[in-house]
Order: C-alpha cells, then structure tokens, then sequence
C-alpha cells in the first residue's frame, strides 16, 4: 500500500486558493464565533480552549493513524510543528477565548481576522511573494471596511487581545508554509501541543474546570473541535501549501462578514448601520479581489513554450476528501526526472 506524503510547502507552485474550500472554511470560522459565545456560558474561557483543540487534535490523530499517515523524522520539522502548537493554537486560542468575554461577537470576529493586512510585507519579506495588485487593493479596501465596523465600539483590553490573537494566526500561517510534513500529522500535533499547553495554563489560572456538560454544550464543543477546527485546519493548511498567501489570507476577510450575520441571526446581535455599511465594503472588496484573480491567472506554459513540469509524487498534495488537487497527476509512482 503506497504513502501519500502531503507537504505543507513546495515552493515551486503557489496560485490562487480554491473558492469553495475557502468559502466554507470562512463560514465555519465565522459560526466558530457565535459557538465560542454560546459555550462560554457554560465553561472558563481557558478550559473551553483547551477541550476545542485537544478534541479536534485526538481526531484528527485518530484519523492519521487509521490512514497510516507518515511520522515526520527531522528534528526540526517537530520543532516547527511545537512552534505551531504555541504559537498558532495555544496563543491564538487564549487571546481569543478570553478575548469574547468582553466584546460582542461581531466585532471580535472582525479584529480577530486582521490578518489579511498584517501578512502582506512578511510574505513578501520571507517567501518572495510580491502582492497582486488585486490583492492589495481588496485587502486595503477590506480592512476599511472593517474599522469601519469595529471603531464605533472603541479599543479597549478585549480588542487588544483579538488583535493578539490575530498576529499569532498570521505567524502560524507563515511557519506553516516551510514545515515539510504530512498535513495531517502536521494539523493533529499542533492541536494537541497547544490545547496542553491551553489545559496546564487553565488549571494554574482558572483552578479545576467547572463545566456545566448539558446537550447544549457538549453539541457546541463538538462543533468547534470537529467542523470549526479539525476539518478546517486540514483544509487551511493544504491551501497554505498551494497558494499564495496574500491571496489565501484575503479570504478570511469573509470571516468576519459570517460572524456579523450569524450573530445577528442566531445570538439577536445588531451591528448598527455602521456595521452593515463596513460588511457591505468588505463583501465588494472580495468581488474585487475575485474579478482581478481571474484576470491575473498565472499561466502554465513557460516562456520558452513548453508547458511547466509539474511537481515530482514525492511532493504531491491532496485535498482533505481525498480527491487529487488540480495541480498533480497521479501518485501512484514518482515521476521521472526531465533531461
């Protein structure tokens, strides 16, 4: 039986991400907001961090192994993964979590996700990938959009902490473009690095978990560890792998706008006219960034007429259905290299 390796980075082909994996990553991101709002009133802030990421992590371990996913063997590829597990799940939740205690679940889905603006010059700065004009003018126009939701309700400790935690994605996001290993292993490690990190930081701060485990609660926990976190980290991190990152981080300006509407739908959360005009921009920033992505697809064919040889098997991706990605052929022998 042949081991399919799903590296997280292979410098040699980074598009446009796909939009219906990305469009309903971004719905369940946004619903993860109205979710962490319904499951704070019944757990701490910490320990509901905690049992979301060790859930999804044990699943998506659990998964891996079934699937008999290969054990990366450098050294520092387990030290990227740790990083990841600090930096990406145990931070970035912390802020987060705690950060929903104080702000309404709109605007902490807005400031959350700023990471469409911070990611620009770093990707550009590590990895070479000059931003698209597209891409500029969405972001820039998309990030308007939401100060414009967000000013009106000020900046106080809360928001502070979302911004935190909107870095600590944005560094996540960069580390997992040069960490070579199977995406599953890679996505089920850091869940389960970060959310002990989460538990031991809750058990000093928060004491013993005081949990009220009532249906409402353990449907919402599982929602959050399954659908919001262990499906979309396998779906994210393949698209780290194969997109460009400005392009990739302009979607989750999407996040925000599902947070706004399913808080309004579901928790009765008004954003006001402000908000409304803010998701409005945004949602235009995204037809912008769609219509100029299609007139700035890259083409195949090199310049000297013959058409790009594609990645090798050994380096070869595929979606989390299972299906092979656009980009390769198939996997069952490595191809052979071109004279």
């Amino acid at each position: 039986m042949n081991t399919v390796v799903r590296p997280l980075a292979d410098a040699s082909r980074h598009g446009h991400p796909r939009p219906l994996r990305m469009l309903w990553v971004t719905l369940a991101w946004g619903s993860c907001f109205v979710a962490i709002t319904v499951g704070l009133q019944d757990a701490p802030p910490l320990w509901l961090a905690a049992l979301r990421a060790l859930i999804a992590g044990v699943a998506l371990a659990t998964v891996a192994g079934i699937q008999r996913a290969p054990l990366p063997r450098d050294p520092k590829t387990w030290a990227l993964i740790g990083c990841l597990g600090l930096v990406n799940i145990a931070l970035a939740f912390a802020t987060m979590f705690v950060a929903a205690t104080g702000l309404s679940t709109g605007i902490a889905s807005v400031l959350a996700n700023a990471q469409p603006i911070l990611i620009l010059l770093p990707a550009w700065w590590l990895y070479r990938e000059r931003p698209t004009p597209a891409a500029i003018a969405a972001i820039g126009l998309g990030f308007t959009g939401l100060l414009i939701i967000v000013l009106p309700s000020g900046l106080g400790t809360g928001a502070w902490l979302s911004l935190t935690s909107a870095a600590a994605i944005t560094a996540g996001t960069l580390i997992g473009r040069i960490v070579h290993a199977d995406v599953r292993i890679v996505a089920a490690a850091q869940l389960l690095i970060g959310g002990a990190i989460l538990a031991g930081t809750a058990a000093v701060t928060e004491g013993p978990p005081t949990i009220d485990w009532n249906i409402r609660f353990i449907l919402t926990l599982l929602f959050l560890s399954l659908v919001g976190t262990a499906a979309t980290t396998v779906a994210w991190f393949t698209e780290i792998g194969r997109a460009r990152l400005d392009l990739l981080a302009a979607w989750t300006l999407l996040v925000p706008v599902f947070g706004i509407l399913l808080s309004l739908l579901i928790l009765r959360e008004d954003p006001g006219l402000w908000g409304w005009i803010g998701t409005v921009i945004v949602l235009i920033a995204m037809a912008l960034l769609a219509i100029g992505s299609r007139r700035s697809e890259p083409s195949t064919v090199t310049a000297t007429g013959n058409r790009a040889p594609r990645a090798s098997a050994d380096h070869a991706t595929s979606d989390p259905d299972g299906l092979p990605d656009e980009n390769h052929g198939p996997r069952s022998r490595p191809e052979r290299k071109q004279r």
